[in-house]
């Protein structure tokens, strides 16, 4: 007998999804920075457990949108949320206490209305959902037992789970419980694919990693990147051509850098990480373009599977 299913892994924004689902994985399928609404559309991430295949949908963060891009992120979060087998709700447990302690950053109280906000949602929607809390390896014991009570008496969740993704303290424990969830099913993917993302896709969500990375203070949500050339060359290796497309002519300069360093910088970085991901040598060629409406392109939409009109 096998399982396979999709389990969709909600939260708000930097609460360590994409971190989770990496580990849950065994292997780098979504792109993880320090900046919040890094992932911009569902990746899906190949787990094995036993006889069971959970398919990880890392979803966007669910926060109040204001933008186009926002709102079709959101949606793609709940959609996932209402077709899925089933729901983990990845909490940031140490900035629901340093809020409720008064210390908290405003990071942290958005954090926490973003949290009530995806329970209400969860309220509406009828689903029973797992929930992990995270980073406890930052947080005293008594201080997420009481978190852990008032979340659960909610009613929205049916179990628990206190778990680090950065160190992986409690997640073999998270693992086993949602193969265990999953229907009886064919596996869904071969047995040694990992994540069902589309080359040219991975491919610019690394070098946007390595954008975001490298100049996260200078460049806030302002940049996003496109492969352009995908090419196999008789030797083996890839020839790979991206543009990276920001809204002003300032950012171009921040990207570039004196002498073209920094945009030297972030290749080395994207090609290294790609070249051990293929498999294979690549070579990459990065360009950037000013393209002050490339957020509220119908085509960049599309291309990422987001909804354009919401």
């Amino acid at each position: 007998m096998t399982r396979a299913g999709f389990v969709a892994v909600i939260g708000a924004p930097n609460a360590g999804k994409s971190t989770l689902v990496n580990r849950l994985v065994g292997t780098k399928v979504s792109i993880v920075t320090q900046k919040v609404q890094t992932t911009r559309f569902p990746v899906r991430g190949v787990a094995i457990e036993g006889d069971s295949q959970m398919v990880l949908v890392d979803t966007p963060g669910i926060f109040a949108p204001r933008r186009r891009l926002d709102r079709a992120m959101v949606n793609a979060a709940w959609g996932q949320a209402r077709e899925a087998d089933a729901v983990l709700h990845l909490v940031d447990a140490k900035a629901q206490i340093d809020v409720a302690k008064g210390a908290g950053t405003s990071a942290d109280r958005k954090a926490q209305v973003d949290v009530d906000s995806i329970i209400k949602g969860l309220k509406t929607s009828g689903r029973i959902a797992f929930l992990a809390l995270n980073k406890i390896d930052l947080i005293k014991r008594d201080q997420i037992l009481e978190v852990t009570r008032i979340l659960f008496e909610t009613g929205v969740y049916g179990e628990v789970f206190m778990i680090s993704a950065a160190n992986g303290s409690g997640v073999d424990d998270l693992k086993h419980r949602l193969a265990a969830e999953v229907p009886e099913s064919p596996w869904l993917y071969p047995a040694d694919q990992s994540a069902d993302v589309p080359v040219r896709l991975l491919a610019a969500e690394i070098t946007r990693e390595k954008v975001y990375l490298r100049v996260h203070e200078e460049l806030p949500y302002a940049a996003s990147v496109e492969t352009t050339a995908y090419e196999e060359r008789p030797d083996g290796s890839l020839r790979i051509e991206q543009t990276i497309f920001v809204e002003r002519d300032g950012q171009r300069g921040i990207l570039l850098g004196k002498g073209g360093q920094t945009l030297k910088s972030i290749g080395e970085a994207s090609r290294t990480e790609l070249a051990e991901l293929l498999g294979r040598p690549v070579h990459l060629f990065l360009h950037i373009k000013v393209k002050s409406n490339w957020s509220e392109d119908r085509a960049y939409f599309r291309d990422i599977g987001l909804d354009f009109d919401v």
